[in-house]
Protein backbone atom coordinates (compact mmCIF):
# COMPACT_ATOMS: atom_id res chain seq x y z
CA UNK A 1 0.00 0.00 0.00
CA UNK A 2 1.34 3.45 -0.94
CA UNK A 3 2.00 5.93 1.84
CA UNK A 4 -0.86 8.34 2.60
CA UNK A 5 -0.56 11.94 1.47
CA UNK A 6 -0.92 14.46 4.30
CA UNK A 7 -3.22 17.36 3.31
CA UNK A 8 -1.99 20.78 4.44
CA UNK A 9 -4.82 23.28 3.96
CA UNK A 10 -3.91 26.97 3.94
CA UNK A 11 -6.89 28.83 5.36
CA UNK A 12 -5.70 32.22 6.61
CA UNK A 13 -6.37 34.63 3.74
CA UNK A 14 -8.54 37.73 4.09
CA UNK A 15 -10.37 37.16 0.77
CA UNK A 16 -11.58 40.72 0.10
CA UNK A 17 -11.77 40.16 -3.70
CA UNK A 18 -15.36 38.97 -3.27
CA UNK A 19 -16.59 41.95 -1.23
CA UNK A 20 -19.25 42.52 0.07
CA UNK A 21 -19.95 38.80 0.62
CA UNK A 22 -16.35 38.20 1.72
CA UNK A 23 -14.77 40.45 4.33
CA UNK A 24 -11.86 40.33 6.74
CA UNK A 25 -14.03 38.98 9.56
CA UNK A 26 -15.47 36.14 7.40
CA UNK A 27 -13.49 35.67 4.17
CA UNK A 28 -14.51 33.78 1.05
CA UNK A 29 -13.14 30.37 2.08
CA UNK A 30 -15.88 30.18 4.73
CA UNK A 31 -18.77 31.17 2.42
CA UNK A 32 -21.20 28.79 0.64
CA UNK A 33 -20.71 30.29 -2.82
CA UNK A 34 -21.88 27.37 -4.97
CA UNK A 35 -23.65 24.85 -2.73
CA UNK A 36 -24.43 24.30 0.96
CA UNK A 37 -20.73 23.88 1.81
CA UNK A 38 -18.05 26.53 1.91
CA UNK A 39 -15.01 26.23 -0.36
CA UNK A 40 -12.99 25.29 2.75
CA UNK A 41 -15.40 22.47 3.54
CA UNK A 42 -15.36 21.22 -0.04
CA UNK A 43 -11.54 21.31 -0.01
CA UNK A 44 -11.52 19.21 3.16
CA UNK A 45 -13.99 16.72 1.68
CA UNK A 46 -11.82 16.46 -1.45
CA UNK A 47 -8.92 15.12 0.66
CA UNK A 48 -10.96 12.91 2.99
CA UNK A 49 -10.52 9.53 1.27
CA UNK A 50 -8.52 7.46 3.81
CA UNK A 51 -7.25 5.23 1.01
CA UNK A 52 -5.24 8.17 -0.36
CA UNK A 53 -4.96 10.83 2.35
CA UNK A 54 -3.89 10.91 6.00
CA UNK A 55 -4.99 13.12 8.90
CA UNK A 56 -5.11 16.69 7.59
CA UNK A 57 -3.37 19.78 8.93
CA UNK A 58 -5.09 23.16 8.67
CA UNK A 59 -3.08 26.35 9.11
CA UNK A 60 -5.13 29.47 9.68
CA UNK A 61 -5.04 32.89 11.29
CA UNK A 62 -5.89 32.95 14.98
CA UNK A 63 -9.02 35.06 14.40
CA UNK A 64 -10.57 32.25 12.29
CA UNK A 65 -9.95 29.38 14.72
CA UNK A 66 -13.56 28.93 15.81
CA UNK A 67 -14.86 29.28 12.24
CA UNK A 68 -12.49 26.47 11.20
CA UNK A 69 -13.53 24.28 14.13
CA UNK A 70 -17.24 24.88 13.49
CA UNK A 71 -17.04 24.13 9.78
CA UNK A 72 -14.95 20.99 10.34
CA UNK A 73 -17.53 19.74 12.85
CA UNK A 74 -20.37 20.38 10.37
CA UNK A 75 -18.83 17.94 7.86
CA UNK A 76 -17.54 15.45 10.44
CA UNK A 77 -13.81 15.82 9.69
CA UNK A 78 -11.07 15.98 12.32
CA UNK A 79 -7.79 17.81 11.73
CA UNK A 80 -4.81 19.32 13.51
CA UNK A 81 -5.34 23.10 13.39
CA UNK A 82 -2.27 25.35 13.53
CA UNK A 83 -2.78 29.02 14.39
CA UNK A 84 -0.58 31.73 12.90
CA UNK A 85 -0.20 34.67 15.31
CA UNK A 86 0.07 36.96 12.27
CA UNK A 87 0.05 36.59 8.47
CA UNK A 88 3.48 35.95 6.93
CA UNK A 89 2.43 34.83 3.41
CA UNK A 90 2.54 31.28 2.07
CA UNK A 91 6.19 30.28 2.62
CA UNK A 92 6.20 30.42 6.46
CA UNK A 93 2.70 28.93 6.55
CA UNK A 94 3.63 25.93 4.38
CA UNK A 95 6.93 25.46 6.19
CA UNK A 96 5.21 25.48 9.57
CA UNK A 97 2.78 22.85 8.30
CA UNK A 98 5.61 20.70 6.90
CA UNK A 99 7.56 20.97 10.16
CA UNK A 100 4.49 19.97 12.14
CA UNK A 101 3.87 17.03 9.77
CA UNK A 102 7.41 15.79 10.48
CA UNK A 103 6.81 16.15 14.22
CA UNK A 104 3.91 13.67 13.97
CA UNK A 105 6.37 10.98 12.85
CA UNK A 106 8.03 9.76 9.66
CA UNK A 107 8.77 11.90 6.62
CA UNK A 108 5.40 12.20 4.87
CA UNK A 109 4.50 13.37 1.41
CA UNK A 110 2.38 16.52 1.82
CA UNK A 111 -0.11 18.20 -0.52
CA UNK A 112 -0.42 21.93 0.24
CA UNK A 113 -3.74 23.35 -0.97
CA UNK A 114 -5.44 26.73 -0.75
CA UNK A 115 -8.76 26.50 1.11
CA UNK A 116 -10.60 28.84 -1.26
CA UNK A 117 -10.00 27.09 -4.59
CA UNK A 118 -12.68 25.17 -6.47
CA UNK A 119 -12.22 21.81 -8.21
CA UNK A 120 -15.11 20.32 -10.20
CA UNK A 121 -13.55 16.92 -11.07
CA UNK A 122 -12.52 15.27 -7.81
CA UNK A 123 -11.56 11.99 -9.50
CA UNK A 124 -9.10 13.79 -11.79
CA UNK A 125 -7.74 15.68 -8.76
CA UNK A 126 -7.12 12.41 -6.89
CA UNK A 127 -5.37 10.95 -9.94
CA UNK A 128 -3.12 14.03 -10.15
CA UNK A 129 -2.23 13.65 -6.45
CA UNK A 130 -1.19 10.03 -7.04
CA UNK A 131 1.02 11.06 -9.98
CA UNK A 132 2.57 13.89 -7.97
CA UNK A 133 3.14 11.62 -4.96
CA UNK A 134 5.49 9.38 -6.94
CA UNK A 135 7.56 12.35 -8.10
CA UNK A 136 7.59 13.88 -4.61
CA UNK A 137 8.69 10.59 -3.09
CA UNK A 138 11.67 10.76 -5.46
CA UNK A 139 12.71 14.19 -4.18
CA UNK A 140 10.79 16.55 -6.44
CA UNK A 141 8.72 19.54 -5.31
CA UNK A 142 5.69 19.25 -7.55
CA UNK A 143 3.15 21.90 -8.48
CA UNK A 144 -0.10 21.40 -10.36
CA UNK A 145 -0.04 23.31 -13.64
CA UNK A 146 -3.52 24.03 -14.95
CA UNK A 147 -4.00 23.58 -18.70
CA UNK A 148 -5.33 27.02 -19.72
CA UNK A 149 -8.58 27.46 -21.62
CA UNK A 150 -8.13 31.21 -22.23
CA UNK A 151 -5.32 33.81 -22.17
CA UNK A 152 -5.88 34.78 -18.52
CA UNK A 153 -4.03 37.79 -17.14
CA UNK A 154 -4.87 37.12 -13.49
CA UNK A 155 -2.62 34.05 -13.08
CA UNK A 156 1.11 33.43 -13.10
CA UNK A 157 2.35 30.90 -15.67
CA UNK A 158 4.73 27.92 -15.73
CA UNK A 159 6.81 26.82 -18.70
CA UNK A 160 7.24 23.02 -18.59
CA UNK A 161 10.65 21.66 -19.45
CA UNK A 162 11.93 18.14 -20.05
CA UNK A 163 9.80 15.08 -19.27
CA UNK A 164 10.69 13.33 -16.02
CA UNK A 165 8.49 10.30 -16.59
CA UNK A 166 4.78 9.76 -16.87
CA UNK A 167 2.91 13.07 -16.70
CA UNK A 168 5.62 14.88 -14.73
CA UNK A 169 7.86 17.58 -16.23
CA UNK A 170 10.70 19.69 -14.95
CA UNK A 171 9.86 23.37 -14.49
CA UNK A 172 11.81 25.46 -16.97
CA UNK A 173 10.65 28.76 -15.50
CA UNK A 174 7.93 30.60 -13.60
CA UNK A 175 6.61 33.87 -15.03
CA UNK A 176 4.58 36.65 -13.47
CA UNK A 177 1.02 37.59 -14.43
CA UNK A 178 1.20 38.74 -18.07
CA UNK A 179 -0.69 41.26 -20.14
CA UNK A 180 -3.21 39.91 -22.68
CA UNK A 181 -0.71 39.78 -25.55
CA UNK A 182 1.86 37.82 -23.52
CA UNK A 183 -0.83 35.51 -22.15
CA UNK A 184 -1.88 34.55 -25.67
CA UNK A 185 1.74 33.89 -26.58
CA UNK A 186 2.27 31.78 -23.46
CA UNK A 187 -0.70 29.58 -24.36
CA UNK A 188 0.61 29.11 -27.89
CA UNK A 189 3.98 28.08 -26.41
CA UNK A 190 2.44 25.46 -24.09
CA UNK A 191 2.66 27.30 -20.76
CA UNK A 192 0.42 26.29 -17.83
CA UNK A 193 -1.36 28.35 -15.18
CA UNK A 194 0.36 28.32 -11.79
CA UNK A 195 -2.24 26.95 -9.33
CA UNK A 196 -0.19 27.68 -6.19
CA UNK A 197 -0.79 24.13 -4.89
CA UNK A 198 2.13 21.76 -4.22
CA UNK A 199 3.10 18.18 -3.40
CA UNK A 200 6.42 17.44 -1.69
CA UNK A 201 8.18 15.29 0.87
CA UNK A 202 8.29 17.35 4.05
CA UNK A 203 12.05 17.05 4.62
CA UNK A 204 12.85 17.99 1.01
CA UNK A 205 10.92 21.26 1.10
CA UNK A 206 12.37 22.14 4.50
CA UNK A 207 15.90 21.49 3.26
CA UNK A 208 15.34 23.83 0.31
CA UNK A 209 13.84 26.50 2.58
CA UNK A 210 16.84 26.24 4.89
CA UNK A 211 19.16 26.63 1.91
CA UNK A 212 17.46 29.74 0.48
CA UNK A 213 15.98 31.36 3.62
CA UNK A 214 18.08 30.07 6.55
CA UNK A 215 17.08 32.76 9.06
CA UNK A 216 13.36 32.40 8.34
CA UNK A 217 13.59 28.61 8.35
CA UNK A 218 15.14 28.64 11.83
CA UNK A 219 12.38 30.93 13.17
CA UNK A 220 9.54 28.89 11.64
CA UNK A 221 10.94 25.64 13.06
CA UNK A 222 11.34 27.34 16.44
CA UNK A 223 7.73 28.56 16.27
CA UNK A 224 6.57 24.95 15.84
CA UNK A 225 8.88 23.51 18.51
CA UNK A 226 7.78 26.18 21.00
CA UNK A 227 4.09 25.99 20.02
CA UNK A 228 1.48 25.66 22.73
CA UNK A 229 -1.94 24.03 22.78
CA UNK A 230 -5.10 25.89 23.66
CA UNK A 231 -8.67 24.58 23.39
CA UNK A 232 -7.41 21.86 21.01
CA UNK A 233 -5.54 24.27 18.68
CA UNK A 234 -1.77 24.32 18.10
CA UNK A 235 -0.64 27.92 18.67
CA UNK A 236 2.61 28.80 16.91
CA UNK A 237 5.03 30.79 19.02
CA UNK A 238 4.51 34.50 18.34
CA UNK A 239 8.02 35.81 18.95
CA UNK A 240 9.62 33.28 16.61
CA UNK A 241 7.00 33.31 13.87
CA UNK A 242 6.93 37.09 13.48
CA UNK A 243 10.68 37.05 12.66
CA UNK A 244 10.14 34.90 9.55
CA UNK A 245 10.22 36.92 6.33
CA UNK A 246 6.78 37.40 4.78
CA UNK A 247 7.30 35.76 1.38
CA UNK A 248 5.32 33.59 -0.97
CA UNK A 249 6.49 30.02 -1.48
CA UNK A 250 7.17 30.88 -5.14
CA UNK A 251 9.66 33.63 -4.26
CA UNK A 252 11.19 31.83 -1.28
CA UNK A 253 11.70 28.40 -2.85
CA UNK A 254 10.05 27.47 -6.14
CA UNK A 255 11.80 30.05 -8.36
CA UNK A 256 15.20 29.06 -6.91
CA UNK A 257 15.10 25.31 -6.44
CA UNK A 258 16.38 22.80 -9.00
CA UNK A 259 13.84 20.25 -7.70
CA UNK A 260 10.72 21.96 -9.10
CA UNK A 261 8.42 19.80 -11.22
CA UNK A 262 4.96 20.24 -12.68
CA UNK A 263 2.05 17.91 -13.40
CA UNK A 264 -0.26 19.35 -16.12
CA UNK A 265 -3.88 18.92 -14.99
CA UNK A 266 -7.42 19.56 -16.14
CA UNK A 267 -9.72 19.05 -13.17
CA UNK A 268 -11.99 22.09 -13.37
CA UNK A 269 -9.85 24.39 -11.23
CA UNK A 270 -10.48 28.01 -10.26
CA UNK A 271 -9.00 30.18 -7.53
CA UNK A 272 -12.35 32.08 -7.42
CA UNK A 273 -10.39 35.30 -7.49
CA UNK A 274 -13.21 37.59 -8.65
CA UNK A 275 -16.96 37.81 -9.13
CA UNK A 276 -16.30 37.18 -12.83
CA UNK A 277 -14.79 33.83 -11.81
CA UNK A 278 -17.85 33.07 -9.68
CA UNK A 279 -20.08 33.78 -12.70
CA UNK A 280 -17.94 31.46 -14.85
CA UNK A 281 -18.36 28.57 -12.40
CA UNK A 282 -21.99 29.11 -11.41
CA UNK A 283 -24.93 27.47 -13.18
CA UNK A 284 -26.53 29.84 -15.71
CA UNK A 285 -29.89 30.17 -17.45
CA UNK A 286 -30.39 30.35 -21.21
CA UNK A 287 -29.50 34.06 -21.18
CA UNK A 288 -26.21 33.43 -19.39
CA UNK A 289 -27.42 34.81 -16.05
CA UNK A 290 -26.35 33.22 -12.74
CA UNK A 291 -28.42 33.78 -9.62
CA UNK A 292 -28.14 33.34 -5.88
CA UNK A 293 -31.14 34.62 -3.93
CA UNK A 294 -34.32 36.45 -4.98
CA UNK A 295 -33.66 37.90 -8.44
CA UNK A 296 -35.72 38.84 -11.55
CA UNK A 297 -34.24 39.46 -15.03
CA UNK A 298 -35.97 41.20 -17.94
CA UNK A 299 -34.05 41.70 -21.20
CA UNK A 300 -30.77 41.21 -19.34
CA UNK A 301 -27.95 38.79 -20.13
CA UNK A 302 -24.63 37.36 -18.96
CA UNK A 303 -24.86 38.77 -15.44
CA UNK A 304 -24.27 37.47 -11.92
CA UNK A 305 -26.61 38.55 -9.12
CA UNK A 306 -26.50 37.51 -5.47
CA UNK A 307 -28.81 38.83 -2.77
CA UNK A 308 -29.02 37.88 0.88
CA UNK A 309 -32.61 39.09 1.36
CA UNK A 310 -33.83 41.94 -0.85
CA UNK A 311 -35.40 41.32 -4.25
CA UNK A 312 -33.03 42.46 -7.01
CA UNK A 313 -34.43 43.21 -10.48
CA UNK A 314 -32.35 43.81 -13.62
CA UNK A 315 -33.94 45.48 -16.66
CA UNK A 316 -32.22 45.93 -20.02
CA UNK A 317 -28.63 45.52 -18.82
CA UNK A 318 -25.88 43.02 -19.68
CA UNK A 319 -22.59 41.81 -18.23
CA UNK A 320 -23.15 43.07 -14.68
CA UNK A 321 -22.22 41.83 -11.23
CA UNK A 322 -24.69 42.81 -8.51
CA UNK A 323 -24.07 41.59 -4.96
CA UNK A 324 -26.50 42.79 -2.29
CA UNK A 325 -25.74 42.09 1.36
CA UNK A 326 -27.71 43.50 4.27
CA UNK A 327 -25.46 46.55 4.66
CA UNK A 328 -23.77 47.04 1.27
CA UNK A 329 -24.44 46.65 -2.46
CA UNK A 330 -21.85 46.16 -5.20
CA UNK A 331 -22.68 47.00 -8.83
CA UNK A 332 -19.85 46.40 -11.32
CA UNK A 333 -19.24 45.55 -14.94
CA UNK A 334 -18.44 41.86 -15.02
CA UNK A 335 -15.21 42.39 -16.97
CA UNK A 336 -13.99 44.86 -14.33
CA UNK A 337 -14.82 42.71 -11.30
CA UNK A 338 -11.17 41.66 -10.91
CA UNK A 339 -10.30 45.30 -10.09
CA UNK A 340 -12.20 45.16 -6.79
CA UNK A 341 -8.97 45.66 -4.85
CA UNK A 342 -8.97 49.32 -5.92
CA UNK A 343 -12.51 49.75 -4.60
CA UNK A 344 -11.65 48.11 -1.27
CA UNK A 345 -8.76 50.53 -0.86
CA UNK A 346 -11.17 53.44 -1.29
CA UNK A 347 -13.74 51.87 1.04
CA UNK A 348 -11.16 51.45 3.80
CA UNK A 349 -10.79 55.23 3.75
CA UNK A 350 -14.48 56.11 3.47
CA UNK A 351 -16.17 53.27 5.40
CA UNK A 352 -13.55 51.00 7.02
CA UNK A 353 -16.00 49.01 9.13
CA UNK A 354 -18.16 48.03 6.14
CA UNK A 355 -15.02 47.14 4.17
CA UNK A 356 -13.84 44.70 6.85
CA UNK A 357 -16.79 43.48 8.91
CA UNK A 358 -20.19 41.95 8.22
CA UNK A 359 -23.35 43.29 9.81
CA UNK A 360 -23.76 39.79 11.26
CA UNK A 361 -20.82 39.00 13.53
CA UNK A 362 -19.99 35.36 14.25
CA UNK A 363 -18.71 34.27 17.65
CA UNK A 364 -17.74 30.80 18.92
CA UNK A 365 -21.01 30.68 20.89
CA UNK A 366 -23.24 31.88 17.99
CA UNK A 367 -23.74 35.30 16.41
CA UNK A 368 -25.14 38.80 16.85
CA UNK A 369 -26.44 41.36 14.39
CA UNK A 370 -27.19 45.03 14.84
CA UNK A 371 -30.79 45.81 13.81
CA UNK A 372 -30.94 49.51 14.67
CA UNK A 373 -28.60 52.05 16.22
CA UNK A 374 -29.10 55.65 17.29
CA UNK A 375 -27.98 58.19 19.87
CA UNK A 376 -27.60 56.29 23.20
CA UNK A 377 -29.31 53.08 22.02
CA UNK A 378 -28.71 49.99 19.90
CA UNK A 379 -30.91 46.97 19.12
CA UNK A 380 -29.32 43.58 18.39
CA UNK A 381 -30.49 40.10 17.48
CA UNK A 382 -28.45 37.51 19.39
CA UNK A 383 -28.34 33.77 18.58
CA UNK A 384 -26.69 31.35 21.02
CA UNK A 385 -26.07 27.80 19.83
CA UNK A 386 -27.27 24.84 21.90
CA UNK A 387 -24.87 24.41 24.79
CA UNK A 388 -23.16 27.74 24.12
CA UNK A 389 -22.58 30.51 26.59
CA UNK A 390 -21.13 33.99 26.54
CA UNK A 391 -18.41 35.17 28.88
CA UNK A 392 -19.18 36.35 32.40
CA UNK A 393 -18.84 40.09 31.78
CA UNK A 394 -19.80 43.63 32.67
CA UNK A 395 -19.99 47.02 30.95
CA UNK A 396 -18.94 50.45 32.19
CA UNK A 397 -21.13 52.52 29.88
CA UNK A 398 -24.29 50.61 29.00
CA UNK A 399 -27.26 48.75 30.43
CA UNK A 400 -29.04 45.95 28.56
CA UNK A 401 -32.54 44.54 28.29
CA UNK A 402 -32.98 40.99 26.91
CA UNK A 403 -36.21 39.60 25.44
CA UNK A 404 -36.28 35.88 24.60
CA UNK A 405 -38.05 35.15 21.29
CA UNK A 406 -37.08 31.47 20.86
CA UNK A 407 -35.61 28.79 23.07
CA UNK A 408 -34.56 28.86 26.72
CA UNK A 409 -32.04 31.21 28.34
CA UNK A 410 -30.08 30.70 31.53
CA UNK A 411 -29.15 34.16 32.75
CA UNK A 412 -26.73 35.21 35.49
CA UNK A 413 -27.22 38.76 36.81
CA UNK A 414 -25.03 39.59 39.79
CA UNK A 415 -25.43 36.68 42.23
CA UNK A 416 -28.81 35.61 40.86
CA UNK A 417 -29.41 32.91 38.20
CA UNK A 418 -32.70 32.80 36.30
CA UNK A 419 -34.25 30.70 33.53
CA UNK A 420 -36.18 32.61 30.87
CA UNK A 421 -38.54 31.23 28.22
CA UNK A 422 -40.14 32.75 25.13
CA UNK A 423 -41.68 36.22 25.66
CA UNK A 424 -39.92 36.65 29.00
CA UNK A 425 -37.36 39.40 29.60
CA UNK A 426 -34.72 40.62 32.02
CA UNK A 427 -32.88 43.89 32.72
CA UNK A 428 -29.10 44.07 33.28
CA UNK A 429 -28.10 47.33 34.98
CA UNK A 430 -24.92 49.19 34.03
CA UNK A 431 -21.85 47.80 35.82
CA UNK A 432 -23.51 44.49 36.80
CA UNK A 433 -21.78 41.16 36.19
CA UNK A 434 -23.86 39.00 33.88
CA UNK A 435 -23.78 35.95 31.62
CA UNK A 436 -26.07 34.40 29.00
CA UNK A 437 -26.24 30.64 28.37
CA UNK A 438 -28.29 28.27 26.21
CA UNK A 439 -29.02 25.09 28.19
CA UNK A 440 -31.50 23.81 25.57
CA UNK A 441 -31.34 21.65 22.45
CA UNK A 442 -32.31 24.35 19.93
CA UNK A 443 -30.82 27.76 19.15
CA UNK A 444 -31.63 30.50 21.64
CA UNK A 445 -32.72 33.74 19.96
CA UNK A 446 -33.25 37.01 21.78
CA UNK A 447 -33.50 40.73 21.18
CA UNK A 448 -31.07 42.90 23.10
CA UNK A 449 -31.75 46.60 23.66
CA UNK A 450 -28.66 48.54 24.80
CA UNK A 451 -28.84 52.02 26.29
CA UNK A 452 -25.97 54.17 27.48
CA UNK A 453 -23.35 56.79 26.70
CA UNK A 454 -21.07 54.40 24.76
CA UNK A 455 -22.11 51.24 22.92
CA UNK A 456 -18.85 49.98 21.37
CA UNK A 457 -17.83 46.32 21.51
CA UNK A 458 -14.67 47.26 23.40
CA UNK A 459 -16.81 48.12 26.45
CA UNK A 460 -16.77 44.47 27.52
CA UNK A 461 -14.86 43.45 30.63
CA UNK A 462 -14.60 39.64 30.54
CA UNK A 463 -14.30 38.06 33.96
CA UNK A 464 -14.55 34.39 32.92
CA UNK A 465 -14.62 33.00 29.39
CA UNK A 466 -14.81 29.48 27.94
CA UNK A 467 -12.88 30.65 24.89
CA UNK A 468 -9.89 32.18 26.74
CA UNK A 469 -10.59 35.75 25.63
CA UNK A 470 -10.15 37.24 29.10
Amino acid sequence: MSEPIIPLIMCGGAGTRLWPASRESRPKQFLPLFDKNSTFQNTMLRVSDPALFGRPIVITNGQYRFLVAEQLAEIGIEADVLLEPMRRDSAPAIMAGATFALSRGGDPVVVALAADHVVSDNAAFAAACKTAREAAAGGRIVTFGIRPDRPATEYGYIRPGSALGGDVFAVEKFVEKPDAEKAARYIADGYLWNSGNFVFRASVLLDEYRAFEPASAAEVESAVVRAGRDLGFVTLDTEAFKKAAAKSIDYAVMEKTKRAAVVPVSYGWSDVGSWHAVWEIAQKDAAGNAVRGNVVFVDSRDSYVSSDKALVALLGVDNLVVVASEDAILVAHRDEAHELKKLIGELKTVAPKIAEEHLKVHRPWGSYQSLDIGIRYQVKRIVVKAGGRLSLQMHHHRAEHWVVVRGTAKVTVGDEIKTLHENESIYIPLGTRHRLENPGKIDLELIEVQTGSYLGEDDIVRIEDDYRRT
